[in-house]
């Protein structure tokens, strides 16, 4: 089973992953934290992006069916990088999500898309058989 350690671990050897905060979006408390955390420590990070997912989720406007809370991702895009916030599907007590700070220069937004996507179906499936 991948765990948490492990998981971060997985995601911080994403091409051109800087950081990685796991939170608990009920709480908006950092779960655990990898790499360089370098404008804010891990507890900001969260509480930061838990107000972010908290705003998408609660806007109708970005709702793209009936049931409303079918948002899974949430990509920032900057000048020198980009944000991605996925929130993780499973049987947890509240809602949990990662933000993962890639670098511009060496990342690559899809393949970090499709690698965050993969990893994190492997930790909620409890599947490691990498």
């Amino acid at each position: 089973m991948l765990g948490i350690d492990g998981c971060l671990k997985r995601i911080m050897d994403i091409p051109g992953a800087r950081s990685v905060t796991m939170v608990d979006g009920a709480s908006g408390l950092a779960i655990a934290a990898a790499g360089r955390h370098d404008l804010v420590d891990q507890h900001e990070d969260a509480a930061g992006t838990t107000d972010v997912v908290r705003a998408v989720l609660g806007c109708p406007a970005l709702a793209n069916g009936p049931g409303g809370d079918d948002v899974c991702e949430i990509i920032v895009c900057g000048s020198s990088g980009y944000h991605l916030l996925y929130l993780v599907n499973g049987d947890f007590d509240g809602r949990i999500f990662v933000h993962v700070v890639c670098d511009e220069a060496t990342g690559n937004l899809g393949l970090a898309r499709y690698q965050l996507t993969t990893i994190l179906t492997e930790f909620v499936e409890g599947d490691d058989e990498r």
